[in-house]
């Protein structure tokens, strides 16, 4: 990879981090309105598969799918972003924490190494190690630092792992299908697929949660920011850094996850920086930059 392509990756994989970490503010703030997991995990996929599907067949880029493909777009789907969003939506409610859910979130490199190294039979650079390592006391000096980790319902974090593993799985299907389709496609179909998944359980449990409150200004405009950026940006951002960098790089990023979520929460006056933190975010960075090299 030259290095041009490996700033512009680098480059996106921050954005995706940025948004990333405001997507724990902005769902939390939709939850605090009273609307239902399956209502805003339903509507979300909807949204993202219509203006991709719009975007793709405008610009002529959605790609034709080869039958043999079909079960690993399915799994693709179904990893993420259906288990990953039940895991993520409900483990949120659970802890009531966006630090704690990113914080979880934060862990999804580490498993990444254990999986390649044990499935995959992958070498993994000892710089990488040290980078991931190093990230783990930072994520922990940024969420726990002033007790905003303080957690009253340990299956949150069951449901935080689950979305943990579903990301793992999102990664490696989503990396074999980069070699044959374009990132929008791949994008487009898999939150087609969420959609469909998230229906019955939205028919079943979610509709009641589609009232007047739902079409306020304070719950579409993070709905939408949500649809549009943390879906439909983000994950095309995502799969093409998947296709340079590989399953464990392209994942570490997700580390950072956490300082931009406490960083947001601060700015937002919901939350305070302190100087454990900024000693937090700090390692993280470092631990990041490390963990890239080669």
């Amino acid at each position: 990879m030259n290095g041009l392509t490996k700033t512009v990756t680098y480059a996106a994989a921050m954005l995706a981090i940025v948004l990333w970490g405001m997507s724990f503010i902005w769902t939390d703030r939709i939850f605090d309105y009273g609307v239902p997991v399956f209502t805003y995990a339903f509507t979300r996929m909807s949204i993202a598969a219509v203006l991709l599907l719009i975007f793709t067949k405008a610009t002529g880029k959605l790609q034709h799918i080869e039958p043999a493909d079909y079960k690993w777009l399915f799994l693709l789907g179904l990893f993420e972003p259906f288990l990953y969003f039940i895991g993520e939506s409900f483990g949120l409610k659970a802890t009531q924490s966006p630090v704690v859910t990113a914080v979880v979130i934060a862990t999804i490199p580490l498993f990444c190494i254990i999986y390649e190294r044990i499935f995959c039979n992958r070498r993994i650079n000892r710089l990488s190690i040290l980078g991931i390592i190093m990230t783990i006391p930072g994520v922990l000096l940024v969420a726990l630092e002033g007790g905003s980790a303080s957690v009253d319902h340990l299956y949150g974090i069951a449901f935080l792992f689950l979305a943990v593993f579903s990301s793992i799985g999102f990664s490696v299907n989503a990396k074999r299908l980069s070699a044959k389709y374009n990132s929008l496609t791949i994008a487009t179909y898999q939150f087609a697929i969420g959609a469909v998944l998230f229906l019955p359980p939205f028919l079943f449990g979610g509709t009641a949660g589609i009232n007047e409150q739902f079409f306020s200004w304070e719950v579409l405009y993070p709905l939408l920011m949500l649809a549009l950026f943390c879906s439909c940006v983000c994950f095309v951002l995502w799969i093409g850094i998947l296709r340079n960098i590989g399953v464990t790089r392209t994942n570490i990023f997700s580390a950072l996850i956490p300082v931009v979520s406490a960083v947001a929460a601060a700015i937002l006056g919901a939350d305070i920086m302190t100087n454990l933190r900024y000693c937090g975010i700090a390692i993280v960075i470092l631990g990041v930059i490390i963990a890239q090299r080669d």
